[in-house]
């Protein structure tokens, strides 16, 4: 049996009255169907005045686009076109007042900190750190001067008192704790995420545990400048070059990148001026950020930059009469201080010590720690070796 043909099936002699085909084509049927109402039968009858307003409105009006006063295509595109302009204006105002909350925010957040700690002021707290007294801080704020305060905390320090404020895993039981090691270190979790230039310090006398091997986790990618402190306690006569070239090749081993190696001391500026150039060199326009763990001497060597930078830059002259405290307390600094001392623009940032659980400082009470930290240099001893 042969198949039939479209043409058999759409052909007009079957076709019924009401329906009309203008053109055959076999590519393209142009098939005109004319609506056919429906109709819905209930067990309850209601009369159309008992219907509701939508349901009258359904049965009355003719279907969308079949009415004299329907819009045509041209009308809908026009109104497409409308529409998307106007969620394009919806959209750009939105994004403009977020821009709007988010400068806002970050003015309303920005607390002033006692310039020797960086812990934000407050004047209810006698013993915590950053209390002020009412009648200064208000005068202070008068006269827009409060990045001029020293907290009490910082003065008891400046007189050689131990005060600690840290506590949790890498912090100290003695005294009173009023801030977690995570917390400090939170506040460097930005690092990542800005264009800085770090500077890392190391001290010597404690090298391997005061390195910070996982440093990238806080400065990310951007470079960094390594800085071994305390040189001065080591013994006399030991050779800076072989003490050098034993750092670089620990770092190597660290498999951690630097721009490059400095042996300072704070207490004498050997190596000072050599880190002040560098940083000069490789700052860029960028802000700089002394990072470390806790009592590594970051704020010790922020003072001797400062004054070695202040024999040639004004603006680190002007710098050292507010610089950060310095103490034997672990933990000292409880926030980030900034620093204003380039001309050229970026800024110099003191952060707060990381606290590792495994260190010496970590386990000794705070009364403790200055008889156990050398004040003098260490003296080398040698034994001989006798084979059997």
């Amino acid at each position: 049996m042969a198949l039939k043909t479209p043409s058999t099936f759409l052909s007009p002699l079957f076709l019924p009255k009401h329906y009309t085909l203008s053109i055959f084509n076999p590519v393209s049927l142009n098939i005109y169907r004319k609506p056919t109402p429906l109709s819905c039968k209930s067990t309850h009858s209601h009369s159309p005045s008992q219907l509701p307003l939508s349901d009258t409105k359904l049965l009355s009006s003719e279907p969308e686009g079949t009415g004299a006063a329907s819009p045509t295509r041209g009308d809908r595109f026009l109104e497409r076109q409308q529409a998307d302009e106007a969620a394009k204006l919806l959209i750009k105002e939105i994004k403009k007042t977020k821009k709007k909350t988010k400068k806002v925010l970050k003015v309303n957040t920005a607390t002033a900190c006692c310039y020797g700690c960086g812990a934000p002021l407050q004047t209810s707290e006698v013993d915590a750190p950053g209390f002020v007294d009412m009648d200064t801080y208000e005068l202070k704020k008068k006269h827009h001067q409060l990045r001029t305060i020293l907290c009490g905390r910082c003065r008891l320090l400046s007189h050689g008192h131990m005060i600690t404020a840290v506590g949790g895993n890498g912090g100290y039981s003695g005294g009173k704790q009023f801030v977690s090691a995570d917390e400090l270190r939170e506040k460097l979790s930005h690092l990542r995420y800005e264009k800085a230039l770090i500077v890392k310090l190391v001290d010597i006398v404690d090298f391997n545990g005061s390195f910070l091997s996982r440093v990238r986790d806080l400065a990310g990618a951007n470079p960094i400048i390594l800085v071994v402190t305390k040189v001065d306690l080591l013994p006399k006569g030991t050779d800076f070059n072989c003490v050098g070239d034993w750092v670089v090749e620990a770092i190597t081993k660290k498999k951690l990148n630097v721009l490059s190696v400095h042996l300072t001391s704070s207490k004498s500026l050997v190596g000072i001026a050599g880190v002040a150039s560098e940083i000069q060199k490789e700052k860029k326009g960028r802000d700089v950020y002394i990072l470390g763990s806790a009592n590594v001497g970051k704020s010790a060597f922020i003072s001797a930059l400062l004054k070695m930078m202040a024999q040639r830059d004004p603006a680190a002259a002007a710098a050292q009469k507010y610089k950060p405290i310095q103490s034997a307390v672990p933990g000292t600094t409880l926030g980030p201080i900034q620093i204003d001392p380039f001309l050229g623009g970026g800024k110099l940032y003191d952060t707060p010590g990381v606290h590792l659980h495994h260190r010496q400082a970590a386990v000794v009470h705070s009364e403790d720690l200055p008889i156990l930290a050398p004040q003098s240099r260490l003296r080398g001893q040698s034994f001989p070796v006798r084979f059997v």
